[in-house]
């Protein structure tokens, strides 16, 4: 029964794990302070920084989920916070765009990826009784970092400099992840008890999964759904001022709240109706706010606010469903490498969205066609998941017969 209750103390220190690390999507607050220290660089090139960074995500995923999956988490979250630290407290020191690439982008992105993974997927595995809120529980937990740590940073951005607020996070940072990562366990296996991790001989390991149709039809609905979230939440100090919706830092709370509030709320809903239902219930909320968006000036401001909190919420809950998804079609034994394989459609939504974003903004002037086409990418999402569902209620009903 010990190992029981201990299943809540590894779910607390998963939120404070994620929360630690979601500081990485305040980047919004922090490029937009760049961007005046550094007159000479653009937006597209310091946008890149924020891309690299969370597609070294899964690529950290995939290094680490192997030893999650075999050892437990306490030595990777150790790893990832000392990463992390050091990521962000060398930011503080960057010169120049490579150096910012290898700092914020290569280094702290491997240290998300580690960190974020682990809590993830262990969570998962203490939780396979309740999979959509434990996921979504934690994957909040990353998205609230930005909440908490915007106004922190813009305070310490106006008081002491871009640079050395990066130094000061850096450090404080790395030790709140550091300690949290002694209460990393690994799940107990067992084919019965609910707070144990089922093992299954049906369950796949990431080179079965890989070889499945399906799993890169997931895949592709997977990309499509995390790249309008991206593409917000790399951009959302910057679509506060451009279409006059109030403060970078406001905004950029909002944005986080919408995307902490979607884990939680779509994760308890998918738990209810299934996953499947609910990632096209997301795709249709996703597209209503991103048109909301694109037609903000003529609509009005409301409109635009209400965009920016379907948009980002929609996006929560696509991370908080995803981890559930895959471990219920190829085990929650093997869950932390599996899904470091299908968290590498997030790494590509990373890149896309704000590069896309930024790309248009600079080129036309204009957001619009970045929303219209992300529009586009969730008309085909719901396309997707809808044809999913339906080869998957035929192959059900084949096996019943």
């Amino acid at each position: 029964m010990e190992k029981t209750k201990n299943r809540w103390a590894v779910l607390v220190a998963a939120i404070v794990i994620n929360m630690s690390l979601g500081a990485g999507y305040a980047w919004s607050v922090f490029q937009s302070a760049l961007l005046e220290v550094n007159s000479d660089w653009a937006l597209s090139q310091t946008s890149l920084a924020f891309s690299i960074s969370f597609a070294m995500v899964p690529i950290a995923m995939i290094i680490c989920g192997p030893i999650i999956d075999k050892q437990g988490g306490k030595k990777v979250v150790l790893l990832s916070g000392l990463l992390f630290g050091i990521g962000m407290f060398a930011t503080g020191f960057v010169t120049s765009i490579p150096m910012l690439y290898l700092t914020y982008g290569l280094i702290l992105g491997l240290g998300i990826g580690a960190g974020y993974g682990t809590a993830t997927s262990l969570t998962v595995k203490w939780f396979p009784d309740k999979k959509g809120l434990a996921g979504g529980l934690t994957a909040a937990g990353f998205g609230s970092g930005a909440i908490i740590l915007a106004p922190i940073a813009t305070n310490m951005i106006n008081s002491f400099g871009i640079y050395n607020t990066f130094k000061i996070l850096g450090i404080v940072l790395l030790v709140v992840v550091c300690v949290a990562s002694f209460w990393m366990e690994k799940a107990p296996v067992s084919s019965t008890s609910n707070a144990a991790v089922q093992v299954n001989e049906n369950d796949k390991n990431y080179k079965q999964m890989l070889r499945e149709p399906n799993f890169w039809l997931l895949w592709v609905v997977y990309t499509f759904a995390a790249t309008s979230g991206m593409m917000i939440i790399g951009h959302a100090a910057s679509l506060a001022d451009y279409y006059s919706l109030g403060t970078g830092t406001v905004i950029v709370m909002i944005v986080g709240l919408s995307n902490t509030l979607g884990r939680i709320i779509w994760g308890a809903i998918s738990d209810r109706l299934g996953r499947y239902i609910t990632v096209l219930l997301m795709f249709i909320f996703s597209a209503a706010g991103l048109l909301l968006l694109n037609f903000n000036e003529s609509i009005g401001t409301f409109a635009g606010i209400l965009g920016l909190i379907l948009i980002p919420s929609s996006f929560g809950g696509f991370l908080g469903s995803f981890p559930g998804i895959t471990a219920e079609n190829w085990g929650a034994s093997k869950a932390a490498a599996n899904y470091g394989w299908m968290f590498t459609a997030y790494g590509i939504a990373s890149i896309m969205g704000p590069s896309l974003a930024s790309q248009i903004r600079e080129a036309s002037g204009s957001y619009s066609m970045a929303f219209i086409i992300a529009m586009v990418m969730a008309v085909i999402g719901i396309i997707l998941i809808l044809w999913y569902m339906a080869q998957k209620k035929k192959a059900e009903v084949g096996e019943k017969a």
